[in-house]
C-alpha cells in the first residue's frame, strides 16, 4: 500500500482557500481537500503579534506526490511563507488510501 498523508495549508479567504484545493485536484497533486474555517490564528509576523482569520485547507496526497504538491502551494499561495504541514496517515480504510494512491498517480495528460 503506498504511504498516504494528510497535508495542511492555510490561507486568508475561503475564495483563496477553494483556489488552492481545486488547483491541487485538476494537477492529481492531492486526491481531494477539506476547507475548514474560518479558524483564528495567533502568530508572530515582523516583530508584532497578528490575530487574524484564516481557512485551513486539508489535501490527501500520496507520499509520493509530496514534493510537487509542495511545489504547487508555493507557487500558487499569496502567503509570503506559506504553512505547509505534513502528517503520515498511519492507518485508513483500504479502500479510501488506495483511491487517494490512485487519485494522485501521475499521468501522461
Amino acid at each position: 500500500m503506498a504511504e498516504i498523508l494528510t497535508v495542511l495549508t492555510t490561507t486568508d479567504s475561503e475564495e483563496s482557500a477553494r483556489t488552492l484545493a481545486a488547483g491541487a485536484i485538476e494537477r492529481r497533486v492531492a486526491a481531494c481537500a477539506q476547507i475548514n474555517g474560518p479558524v483564528t490564528s495567533v502568530y508572530r509576523w515582523e516583530g508584532q503579534v497578528q490575530t487574524d482569520p484564516e481557512w485551513q485547507v486539508f489535501f490527501k496526497t500520496a507520499a509520493a506526490r509530496y514534493d510537487a504538491l509542495e511545489q504547487y502551494l508555493r507557487a500558487a499561495h499569496d502567503y509570503d511563507v506559506p504553512e505547509i504541514i505534513a502528517t503520515p496517515v498511519v492507518r485508513g480504510g483500504a479502500d479510501y488510501l488506495e483511491w487517494v494512491a490512485e487519485e494522485t498517480k501521475e499521468t501522461d495528460r
